[in-house]
């Protein structure tokens, strides 16, 4: 088997770049507007980026598996950021003068605790090749990623 060596170093390198001129923290939803490629510092084709409304690996697992097995994906990195359920509740009642408590937007309880358990999943998967996986978690209000 061949040995991948990690991106995560430069990823990290080009986020601090990044951080440093952030200025998309007032933004109303901001974690819809994060461009992952940019805050990573990442040019178009460098990667293959897969999102999910509730960021969680398993919902991702099939594009995953596509990304690796079409497009030769070596390396994932897990990216979650900081959501506030009840914001997002008031906000929906407020410009759409509807009620959501019925249905659930699947906050993190522990943020932490869960990149370290997508990291774990896919790791554990005989569907994902053998091959880095490093989780972070997003700051949208400073731009920052913090390795978990």
């Amino acid at each position: 088997m061949t040995a991948f060596v990690s991106v995560a170093p430069e990823l990290e390198a080009a986020n601090h770049q990044y951080a440093e001129h952030f200025t998309a923290a007032d933004l109303p939803s901001p974690p819809s507007r994060l461009d992952p490629a940019k805050a990573l510092g990442l040019e178009l084709g460098d990667a293959h980026v897969i999102r999910n409304a509730g960021g969680r690996a398993v919902e991702a697992m099939r594009s995953i598996l596509i990304s690796q097995q079409m497009l030769g994906t070596r390396e994932i990195i897990v990216l979650h950021h900081k959501f506030s359920d009840s914001e997002f509740r008031t906000k929906v009642r407020k410009e759409l003068n509807e009620d959501v408590d019925h249905m659930s937007f699947l906050p993190f309880s522990d943020l932490r605790q869960s990149v370290l358990d997508d990291v774990q999943l896919l790791k554990k998967s005989p569907l994902v090749l053998n091959v880095p996986i490093t989780g972070y978690i997003y700051d949208v209000k400073t731009g920052k990623i913090e390795q978990v």
